[in-house]
């Protein structure tokens, strides 16, 4: 498979190209998952709500979603997917057609981690970080997999003082180039997130992921990846999560608006949250589902063509039943936002002054089971 296209994304469109866009443009809702999440976790405070499953039955349970809509999975490298359990992730695909769309380094787990991955200031975890991460990308190449998600949740700190944050912050860049450049050609898509289980951790919101995702690119030397970057293409890229998002206190229409401007948006974690708090992972839409059809509104707007990675803990349910209630979330949202009334919605952005509340008002009447019980809203054109 080629290298997905993300350059359409960033196009600038004046508002008559836009509205025949909003028009003619939908969203084809792909949906991915992570295997993680198949099998029941513990926590800190509780003991797993059920058996541990092994990799083979979290995958069987994902193959009875592929007439549901699942049609691409990802995974942790080593823990997994590796090297010696390859043949039934390919098995897995060949039978059920999911694909497996990312495998993502685990950079966060290990012991030889507590001080960091890629940004570690020994030379002995940080390479293992370094290598770790060169052994995921081959896999991604050898799988043909999107991307490489990459998340750095150990990356980060506590207590701030007298920290060099530039060096710490230089060396995770470097890490991550000098593995991209092992594997040339493979697309990284980085995951922010503020804090958890870091007090802080680095590059924690979406404009960090941006100023990162150009760091990296300016340090990139393999000839496949300086190609690729002379014709447009972004090389690392993003996957925000609405739950980091939320985290961090951001919009989520504005934070997804960064990325797309710029050609960057790889993929997207799909849950929902309450604003800050610890990471919940909730299925999607049962927090906030106006943030969530505004964030979707702007990646109808930019043309995304990416897959919808739910992202979720499913705790006190089946994982297959909050796997197809977040899809359905998604796809009744996708069917809100693409009934609205597109012309009148760029009207009153480019004519504020004229039109007071109305934007409130169609979506409210959008939002109701039965608007014809509500006064009449007139069009404002």
């Amino acid at each position: 498979m080629a290298l997905p296209d993300l350059r359409p994304q960033a196009k600038r469109r004046t508002p008559e190209q836009m509205l025949a866009h909003l028009q003619s443009f939908e969203l084809d809702l792909r949906f991915s998952a992570g295997i993680w999440y198949f099998s029941p976790a513990h926590s800190r405070f509780h003991d797993r709500y059920g058996d541990e499953l092994s990799i083979e039955q979290r995958l069987e349970i994902a193959a009875g979603l592929a007439d549901c809509g699942l049609e691409g999975m990802e995974a942790h490298y080593p823990n997994e997917i590796r090297e010696d359990n390859l043949d039934l992730w390919k098995s897995f695909t060949a039978d059920t057609g999911i694909r497996v769309i990312t495998v993502v380094p685990l950079l966060f787990w290990d012991r030889q981690f507590e001080w960091g991955s890629l940004s570690n200031p020994m030379p002995g975890p940080r390479q293992a970080a370094i290598d770790r991460a060169k052994a995921a990308f081959m896999l991604n190449k050898e799988l043909d997999t999107d991307f490489a998600v990459v998340w750095p949740g150990i990356d980060g700190y506590e207590n701030p003082f007298g920290i060099d944050f530039a060096a710490m912050r230089d060396r995770f860049a470097e890490g991550l180039a000098e593995a991209m450049d092992a594997a040339p050609g493979v697309r990284v898509a980085f995951e922010p997130k503020p804090y958890e289980p870091r007090g802080r951790i680095l590059f924690g919101t979406t404009p960090e992921g941006l100023l990162l995702g150009q760091q990296v690119e300016s340090m990139l030397k393999a000839d496949e990846n300086q190609r690729l970057l002379a014709e447009g293409h972004k090389l690392c890229c993003m996957n925000p999560e609405i739950g980091h998002v939320l985290m961090g206190f951001e919009d989520l229409a504005y934070a997804m608006s960064w990325p797309l401007s710029e050609g960057r948006l790889a993929h997207t974690h799909w849950n929902s949250q309450p604003l800050g708090n610890y990471d919940q992972d909730l299925n999607v839409g049962v927090i906030s589902p106006e943030q969530l059809e505004a964030m979707m509104y702007t990646l109808k707007m930019h043309g995304y063509q990416g897959y919808f990675g739910i992202d979720i803990n499913p705790e006190r349910m089946p994982v297959d039943t909050a796997l197809k209630n977040s899809m359905d979330a998604v796809r009744a949202a996708n069917d809100r936002i693409n009934a609205l009334d597109h012309e009148a919605i760029l009207f009153s952005h480019q004519h504020p002054d004229q039109v007071r509340g109305w934007l409130e008002g169609h979506l409210i009447r959008a939002r109701a089971p039965h608007p014809d019980r509500l006064p009449f809203l007139p069009r404002p054109l």
